[in-house]
């Protein structure tokens, strides 16, 4: 309830969160009228979409109706309801399909946000009923950071470190990760070094992926005028009679209450960053070391609405990733599964899947369970990456281009091992020698022929996206034998949690009993997710959270 508290003012919508789902929130609510303050935890806004990919998974926008082969939304939708399966409210995915175009219009229309088709960019499980191999998904075209003035400064640092203007879009990494193997990658490098001279001679800040996304939207509430308090975490919703009222926020190092006449939308992100939720929803071993997601998701928004009654499911999943926990930050491990000359063990020294997986679902093999809930028999972990030096003289590892040394401190830390031969490799690491060499020379047989008989790697257009169109008949097999070898420790990373608060179509947070806490609505992260286990596409995280935030707002206003 209300209490005497110093007043922070009072709006007709407070949004709690400055991410995708919380600048799309806020631009909606703007757009019918309504005042509208954003408050974030942080010293930086943007959340985790600043230090995203960027990509967004909307069938049907504009963008794909332009550039990309021509798609069907039943087919998405029948995609997504085949792969998500009956853990989810068929109303919300149908919501998301029909929905999703006009407010990817919504958004372009109200802010400068650009996108463009990545060609090739395989939906996740290409081969599921209605998927596409050509891909969804889209990103932001470089964005001019300068026009932002000083808001530039407080933008959440990118997940990846590179000096000022030299920046990668998703397209381009494909085409720079396979090194000198890729004939395109050298014009491509000229292209990026191009853009870097051009934007440092004209005084620009070239901006791309989440970087890009979090920037044009901020532009858009700049031009509607909407107030974003960083260094405001949220401490409680404020409630009168069952209905959410404001929120206590902190602000300037004291309690004060924020009254919203219309309503509070959580947008605060997953609690990625807090050990005690993560020990209390998910499986051992987890650790808030491994996440990639922005430092202020600690759950708060989540907490603060299970205080008003609020119900979560999915709180043990994560958008999982395969990551080797290098000494500064754990390094999300998307393309280098996939390349020839690799292989991924268990601790045992074997094989357990396709290593050109979906990330989520390679984690939930790792974990060895359906969705990492099994019963442990079959865990495997700790996992280990195990390739070789033609691996490392064709291809880009974990950032470093090929040929070049890899930094002694990753090897000093335990996180990569190097040794001359598989069996000292084995010892090295504390893996059986006999079943490391057997399970590399029986894989080196597939690779010979082509064909992986045990799991299928190469057999999906996914799998292909990140392989070596030069390595023949398979772009994802190569034999491991040309000395050294090396094995990068494999842990379960992720890029946030997936559990959140239960919400409808229209994103009111909802009780146990499935009845809506009125004047409380949620998205993004900070709510249980569409996609269920799964993942459906280069994007898929974004996307329901831009949908399901301007969703929220607009049932909110009225």
């Amino acid at each position: 309830m209300l209490d005497d508290r110093e007043s922070a003012g009072t709006f007709d919508v407070v949004v709690v969160g400055s991410g995708a789902a919380g600048m799309a929130a806020a631009l909606t609510a703007a757009d019918r009228g309504l005042s509208t303050v954003i408050v974030e935890k942080a010293s930086g806004w943007g959340g985790s979409t600043a230090r995203s990919g960027g990509g967004v998974w909307i069938p049907g926008n504009r963008v794909l109706r332009e550039q990309a082969p021509a798609d069907e939304i039943e087919a998405a939708r029948a995609y997504l309801k085949n792969i998500i399966g009956s853990g989810v409210d068929p109303a919300r995915i149908d919501a998301f399909i029909d929905r999703g175009p006009e407010v990817f219009d919504f958004l372009a229309a109200r802010s400068p946000l650009r996108m463009r088709w990545v060609p090739g960019y395989s939906d996740y499980y290409p081969e599921a009923p209605g998927g596409r191999a050509h891909g969804r998904s889209v990103e932001p075209v470089p964005f001019d950071g300068t026009s932002l003035g000083a808001e530039l400064n407080t933008l959440e640092p990118d997940y990846v470190r590179a000096p000022r203007n030299v920046v990668v879009t998703q397209a381009e990494f494909r085409q720079l990760h396979l090194g000198l193997r890729n004939p395109r990658s050298p014009l491509t490098a000229l292209g990026v070094m191009a853009r870097w001279l051009i934007a440092n001679v004209r005084r620009r800040r070239v901006l791309v992926r989440g970087q890009a996304l979090s920037a044009m939207l901020r532009t858009g509430l700049l031009r509607a005028n909407v107030p974003l308090w960083l260094e405001t975490p949220l401490v409680e919703l404020c409630t009168q009679d069952g209905r959410v009222t404001g929120a206590v926020v902190r602000r300037g190092g004291r309690e004060q209450v924020l009254v919203a006449r219309r309503g509070v939308i959580v947008a605060a992100g997953g609690f990625e960053h807090d050990a005690v939720m993560r020990k209390q929803y998910q499986r051992a071993p987890i650790g808030t070391e491994w996440t990639v997601g922005a430092r202020a998701n600690t759950g708060d928004g989540i907490r603060a609405g299970q205080a008003v009654g609020a119900a979560v499911e999915f709180m043990e999943d994560a958008w999982w990733g395969p990551s080797i926990p290098l000494p500064r930050e754990a390094w999300f491990c998307l393309a280098e599964r996939n390349l020839p000359g690799s292989v991924v063990v268990n601790d045992r020294g074997e094989r357990f899947m396709n290593e050109c997986l979906p990330y989520v679902e390679a984690v939930h093999e790792m974990y060895g369970g359906v969705h990492g809930q099994g019963a442990g028999s079959g865990e495997n972990l700790p996992a280990w990456l195990i390739f070789d030096q033609r691996y490392r003289n064709r291809y880009q590892f974990a950032g470093v281009p090929p040929r070049r040394p890899l930094p002694r401190r990753w090897f000093e830390s335990g996180a990569l091992t190097r040794a001359d031969s598989l069996p000292e490799l084995a010892e090295k690491i504390g893996l059986p020698v006999e079943k490391l060499v057997a399970a590399v020379t029986r894989f080196n047989e597939f690779a010979h022929a082509g064909k992986d008989s045990d799991f299928g790697r190469g057999d999906s257009a996914y799998d292909n996206y990140y392989g070596d169109p030069r390595q023949r008949p398979n772009p994802n097999l190569g034999a491991l034998e040309t000395g050294p070898f090396y094995a990068a420790k494999l842990v379960p990373g992720d890029l946030g949690t997936k559990g959140g608060l239960v919400t409808d179509i229209n994103g009111r947070v909802l009780r146990p009993d499935a009845t809506p806490i009125e004047g409380l609505y949620a998205a993004g992260n900070a709510s249980a997710p569409v996609m269920g286990h799964t993942y459906a596409g280069p994007g898929a995280t974004i996307a329901p959270a831009l949908v399901f935030a301007h969703l929220a707002a607009r049932h909110l206003a009225t």
